[in-house]
């Protein structure tokens, strides 16, 4: 009996994330490729000292791995869904700008080593941009695509599709269609992309790849 298209997807990503590791080092992220996710999680505490605050932005990828969970048993955070109204959520996700790490999923990764981000209102984008100390990026295996053009189609046209389906009130037209329509209204979920050639100070940005279809 042949091996199963998981068992072929599996033996391929581990050949390629140490590849990509290599290339995101190039460009000087710190970076780690892990099969199985519990060495993930196992690595993650160790890269955040005790006393720092912590704080993320909305992703699927590290609500299936139970990093926030983790992170409010763990940490002292700033966690924006705690919050009793929109103002107070406003004013939390801007505290998390100057938290000490940073926790993020991707959209989509280069096969070079660049990240693709998109934003609804921009938080996320601009705390891995600029602000807390560290910034933690995770990213399954089925977010590496070939080229950076790749990349963003892949954010635009697959991932904020459907990403957008979570929010049901939300009035866009791949809310509608399921496919963008490149639209510009006060419900588009794409007003900020982000391309991420690199970081300074080299290792401020910390990538973990995880063999895993994780996320959108």
């Amino acid at each position: 009996m042949g091996l199963t298209t998981q068992d072929v997807e599996v033996l391929r990503n581990d050949k390629m994330g140490p590849k990509l590791v290599e290339a995101l080092k190039k460009r000087r992220f710190e970076a780690w490729y892990f099969s199985k996710k519990e060495d993930a999680l196992k690595h993650l505490e160790g890269l955040i000292p005790k006393n720092h605050v912590v704080s993320w932005g909305g992703s699927l990828t590290m609500e299936t791995l139970g990093v926030q969970k983790l992170m409010t048993e763990k940490y002292t955070v700033i966690d924006r869904d705690a919050a009793a109204n929109p103002e107070e959520r406003t004013e939390l996700m801007r505290k998390a700008l100057t938290c000490d790490t940073y926790l993020s999923g991707v959209n989509a990764i280069s096969e070079a080593g660049e990240l693709i981000l998109i934003d609804g209102v921009g938080n996320r984008c601009a705390a891995v941009l600029y602000g807390p100390k560290q910034v933690i990026i995770f990213a399954g295996m089925n977010k590496v695509v070939k080229t950076l053009k790749d990349a963003y189609q892949r954010a635009r046209n697959i991932a904020s599709p459907k990403n957008t389906q979570r929010f049901p009130d939300k009035n866009t037209p791949c809310a509608k269609t399921g496919m963008c329509g490149d639209c510009a209204g006060q419900d588009c979920l794409c007003s900020y992309i982000v391309t991420v050639r690199g970081t300074l100070p080299a290792g401020r940005i910390k990538v973990l790849l995880i063999n895993e279809n994780l996320g959108l």
